[in-house]
């Protein structure tokens, strides 16, 4: 999320976990003991094209009763969100998820059918999604079952509460569901991308109802910034309606939209408050209370500084309306959480990073004019997740750099960390599971990757969020909202070549990150692979490359491809009907890397829209159909889910009478209780809002 300020930043970096990372065993994690893990499941089930984990907390035990406490409340508010995010990425979602969990806990009929096992495969993927649409992609699920068995399965579930809305007949409800859960032309996907029509009214998302992309964009234009200097994220917590004919926003607040669950939020958050560390996570959290109280966005920036200053505490939290990634506009922000806290010894590295982010920001290739001559705040460390929540839930970031507002960076400076109890579980899950050895071109290309490739990756997510998003200045003028559409590609693709340029950079020896650059031989060789390759596992056959992190790394490939097709720094090779990508001269590439990054910040500063445009469209959207094709086939062979995401572990608050002894942390392994129980537990909003 290091987007626009105004909307939103994107400096959240869903900087997500790539096909080929996933292969790799992390054996740089300090933090989970080996004999810990020897009976722990970190794989639990696999289902349509996701697989379904879970994430150890190393040194949970070893907190302090009081910051223990601390993170349960802040826990708890975490999923009261959920209901949020559902009802963002769809209007009709509770309505579909309430549905679905009725007939399962009610229907009488066979459950040992292909469609009904089809039916709990959809429900399950509707669950991980956050709603109807395919979390990464954002196109509609697939049901593998028609509207007649959908009737079927209602009319046989003969004590299930449905959501039926006032005044309309069983009759009604089955015809409406069966049109939003079947029927593939409708509610066709929640981001829509072609920039060539209507983004807001071909989008399915519920940050907008009745107005199209030029009322909403005109309507924000006559929106007056009170401070240029330091101007709000407008419209980052609102949905834009039509009232009685005139375009309005409805506000996300305590006694607004979301008010119901929000007020839950907040209960929980002041509850946090009264057994915090230390002043600061007091004042912050006041203001962020005060701010869902509220919905005023001087509140919501004043929250960010306090909370951007304190980088003593030892446990952290986000908590809030934060990622546009579901806007194809980049205004509107997607609820989240992630609660975490200080790993010590790995933020040893991030720390060395931080110290060093002006030397850093110095020595980029980019123009001066558009480096910063003063680099402030910049702050990292690694953490240890213990809850996920929201849009941050199942699937996870690996990294994340807020706030996302430009200026609060520069002036306050920001936060970044790397989620490696999250990567861990990644690389754990995936030990031997073949992608590694179909998709590499060599023995000494393996032998790389095992060896150096899981701290690689850590460290180029360290230099992604921490330096990456928070390098560069806009010249005087720029908007931060110029590339629009585009931004959250560009940014992604800025950050990742930060962190790649510098990969192969001697400094990183010299301050001991790496023992030898063959980490960034490592890091190199599978961002390529992944570029040019894996990554198409995820992309439905024949369909363009939808998704911003996607783009970007393919952006990144194939412009390297090309541009150093003269000097054959990147090979095609073709072996056994095969097709693999070969680096021949990693310094070379480091070298377009650095002329990449000089042109994407040049895009970025300036405010250059139609550049930014024709690189992305060029190189980060379409593929090629045969290569496509055979990735495709490769992949399916390892039967292999190509995305990943989480179960929570579960905190209990052990008491007696009204003070508490001890918080208790399980880690449960079935993802279908787990969501029940966050149906029954955490959801207050009505059906429709």
């Amino acid at each position: 999320m290091n987007k626009y300020l105004l909307p939103i930043a994107s400096s959240f970096l869903f900087f997500l976990m790539s096909c080929s990372n996933s292969n790799q065993n992390n054996n740089a994690m300090n933090t989970t003991d080996s004999t810990e893990n020897k009976d722990f499941k970190f794989l639990t089930e696999q289902f349509g094209d996701v697989k379904i984990l879970r994430y150890q907390v190393p040194d949970f035990e070893q907190l302090s009763l009081n910051q223990k406490e601390y993170i349960y409340y802040l826990s708890e508010a975490a999923l009261w969100g959920r209901d949020i995010t559902f009802d963002q990425n769809f209007k009709y979602n509770l309505v579909v998820r309430r549905t679905l969990e009725e007939i399962y806990r009610k229907y009488n009929g066979d459950r040992n059918s292909e469609s009904f096992k089809n039916f709990l495969v959809y429900m399950k993927r509707v669950w991980f999604s956050n709603g109807i649409h395919h979390h990464y992609s954002t196109e509609k699920l697939p049901t593998g079952f028609s509207k007649e068995y959908l009737a079927e399965l209602i009319n046989n579930s003969s004590e299930a509460k449905f959501p039926i809305q006032k005044n309309e007949t069983k009759e009604d409800f089955i015809n409406k569901i069966s049109e939003i859960i079947c029927n593939p032309e409708t509610y066709k996907k929640r981001v829509f991308q072609d920039s060539s029509t209507d983004l807001i009214t071909n989008s399915s998302n519920n940050f907008y109802e009745g107005v199209s992309q030029e009322e909403v964009e005109k309507y924000y234009s006559t929106i007056n910034q009170p401070d240029t200097n330091h101007p709000f994220s407008i419209g980052i917590n609102s949905k834009v309606v039509k009232e009685n004919g005139k375009v309005t926003e409805q506000i996300w607040k305590k006694d607004g939209m979301y008010g119901k669950a929000i007020e839950k939020i907040v209960y929980y958050l002041e509850l946090a408050k009264n057994v915090e560390e230390n002043d600061k996570q007091k004042a912050y959290i006041d203001k962020l209370v005060s701010y869902y109280n509220t919905g005023d966005l001087k509140t919501w920036d004043e929250y960010n500084i306090l909370w951007a200053e304190d980088t003593e505490s030892l446990v952290d939290f986000v908590n809030g309306f934060i990622e546009v990634y579901g806007d194809p506009l980049g205004r509107k922000a997607t609820w989240e959480s992630v609660v975490n806290f200080k790993n010590l010894e790995a933020t040893k590295r991030t720390k060395i990073i931080s110290d060093n982010a002006q030397w850093f920001e110095d020595n980029s290739p980019v123009d001066d004019r558009f480096k910063k001559k003063e680099v402030k705040g910049v702050s990292a460390k690694v953490i240890t997740v213990v809850a996920l929540g929201g849009d941050c839930y199942p699937s996870t970031p690996i990294g994340i750099n807020l706030p996302n507002a430009d200026w609060i960076r520069k002036e306050h400076g920001s936060k970044s960390v790397t989620m490696e109890n999250i990567t861990y579980a990644y690389d754990q899950a995936s030990l031997g599971n073949g992608s590694l050895e179909e998709f590499a071109y060599s023995p000494e290309e393996i032998e790389l990757a095992k060896k150096y490739g899981p701290l690689a990756g850590n460290i180029h997510t360290d230099l992604h969020e921490c330096l990456g998003h928070g390098s560069g200045q806009l010249l005087e003028g720029v908007s931060t909202e110029a590339m629009k559409n585009y931004h959250s590609t560009l940014e992604e693709s800025r950050a990742d070549l930060f962190a790649l340029y510098y990969m192969m950079d001697p400094k990183m020896v010299e301050l001991g990150l790496f023992t030898t650059l063959d980490f960034a031989k490592a890091e190199y060789s599978s961002y390529i692979r992944n570029g040019l390759m894996v990554q198409l596992a995820r992309v439905d056959l024949g369909k363009d490359i939808e998704q911003a992190h996607m783009r970007n790394r393919q952006l990144i490939a194939k412009w390297c491809l090309e541009k150093g097709a003269k000097d054959s720094v990147i090979v095609k090779k073709i072996r056994d009907g095969k097709t693999y990508f070969v680096i021949t001269d990693y310094l070379k590439l480091r070298t377009l890397f650095g002329e990449l990054l000089k042109e994407m910040q040049r895009i970025k500063s300036t405010g250059d829209y139609d550049a930014g445009k024709n690189i992305v469209e060029k190189y980060g959207v379409k593929v090629d159909l045969e290569l496509h094709k055979e990735i495709k086939e490769r992949y399916a062979k390892l039967n292999l889910a190509p995305y990943g995401g989480f179960i929570n572990p579960k905190l209990t608050l052990v008491k007696e009478g009204e003070v508490v002894k001890d918080v208790i942390i399980e880690y449960p392994d079935d993802f279908i209780k787990q969501m029940l129980e966050y149906s029954d537990n955490y959801s207050v909003l009505p059906d429709i809002n």
